[in-house]
């Protein structure tokens, strides 16, 4: 027993969830990086340069800079449009204008790929989110078109989500890192059942640090939370035998959960509230998502079987993006 513990990666030595606002830091809103403690194959940064919002980029923001190393990164529009002026390693010029969409709960968006040794400047009017994982290979500069990025549906019943697969290996060449993002409808369970990826196990499970970055938004036709009533959802992660941690957190739009391991999910709607994550992974082992489902609930797959799928699915409140 006493081995066994030993074996164990510490993980109850550091916060791993993260309200709104709480890592803000040189004009970004969230920086999760390498310099928190524990946590070093992703990262994820995210501005809002749009003025009079809570928890947006310093007055007066205009242009925030990501400067060149051995990262590589996804420019993932969130709500609005944002233009991106970057610089390769080789010294040539790209200049991209991401379409992007109303909020994360209009559709798919297009983004960017930017490979390691890339310097950029953001600019526009809405809220972007970079996410990054530490790289050497030069895959090419990429703009990913919004028809470019698979749509797919998971889950039956109460346990139906949809999921845009904006920098997965099915999309996009990459070294280390997987971005996808999630929308769970009202009321629904999604990354269910739990599951983890914290074992480098050949076929079977992968290693990937994730994060989650949450949004909520009024579902069609219900009623939006009255002034300083912050809508939330609810998320679990506990430990595996690779992992120890504990988490049973309240989130709300903008908040950040960080899964360095263990059987992580649910991630819960509240019945008036649709809920957005973005989800950034990225290990040390091969660039693919295998998971092994928490024993006790491997059911759950089975039942799937005798539901049918949410018909509020596929979820796409607008056919084109737009700036706010």
């Amino acid at each position: 027993m006493t081995e066994q513990k030993s074996a164990l990666r510490p993980r109850r030595h550091a916060t791993w969830f993260h309200p709104r606002a709480s890592l803000a830091r040189d004009g970004w809103n969230i920086v999760v990086d390498a310099s928190l403690d524990g946590w070093q194959h992703t990262g994820l940064r995210t501005v809002d340069f749009r003025t009079g919002e809570p928890g947006t980029a310093e007055p007066g923001t205009t242009e925030l800079e990501l400067g060149a190393a051995e990262i590589e990164r996804l420019v993932v529009p969130l709500a609005g449009g944002c233009f991106v002026r970057a610089v390769t390693e080789d010294g040539a010029l790209h200049e991209v204008e991401l379409e992007g969409r109303a909020s994360p709960f209009d559709g798919p968006t297009d983004c960017l790929y930017l490979p390691p040794g890339t310097r950029a400047a953001l600019s526009g009017a809405g809220c972007v989110a970079v996410a990054e994982a530490p790289a050497t290979t030069r895959h090419p500069l990429r703009h990913i078109a919004r028809d470019e990025v698979t749509v797919e549906l998971r889950g039956r019943g109460r346990a139906s989500r949809q999921v845009h697969d904006l920098g997965t290996p099915a999309v996009l060449d990459a070294e280390r890192l997987i971005v996808c993002e999630v929308i769970t409808p009202a009321g629904n369970w999604s990354s269910y059942p739990p599951h983890k990826h914290d074992e480098e196990l050949p076929g079977r499970e992968s290693q990937l640090e994730e994060i989650y970055y949450f949004e909520l938004e009024a579902s069609p036709g219900a009623p939006r939370a009255p002034g300083g009533a912050a809508p939330y959802g609810l998320f679990s992660a506990a430990a595996s035998s690779a992992t120890e941690i504990e988490l049973d957190e309240r989130v709300r739009s903008g908040d950040v959960a960080l899964v360095p391991g263990g059987f992580h999910g649910p991630a819960v709607a509240p019945p008036s509230h649709d809920l957005y994550y973005l989800n950034v992974m990225a290990g040390p082992g091969e660039r693919v998502w295998r998971i092994t489902d928490e024993p006790a609930h491997e059911w759950v797959r089975e039942s799937w079987e005798r539901e049918p799928p949410d018909d509020r699915l596929p979820y796409v409140r607008a056919a084109k993006g737009a700036r706010p």
